[in-house]
């Protein structure tokens, strides 16, 4: 069975970095892209979302960090609570056999 790729994720400002650090003078995109271990494709693809969409260029995924935490925290708590009903139903079940 294959595992599934996992894929890179990259900052904005990481991109927007990129793509200063190409356009710079002496630096080429092949060199950049060797450097920093992504794609032609990929670093293309990032320059063309920048030319298009300027500034609203890479917003994320939407979630902020203390939102994704709390969402987590949240999930937590209930396996959590699930894990201890279920213990105490073992213990129970357990009594009731003996």
């Amino acid at each position: 069975m294959r595992k599934a790729k996992r894929y890179q994720r990259y900052n904005a400002e990481f991109k927007r970095e990129a793509i200063l650090r190409a356009s710079e003078g002496g630096m080429t995109v092949k060199a950049v892209c060797e450097e920093l271990g992504i794609s032609a494709r990929q670093f293309q693809r990032w320059r063309n979302e920048l030319e298009l969409l300027g500034k609203d260029a890479f917003p994320g995924s939407g979630k902020t960090r203390d939102q994704e935490i709390a969402a987590l925290k949240r999930e937590l708590a209930q396996v959590k609570k699930e894990g201890d009903f279920l213990k105490e139903a073992a213990t129970f079940f357990a009594k009731q056999s003996k």
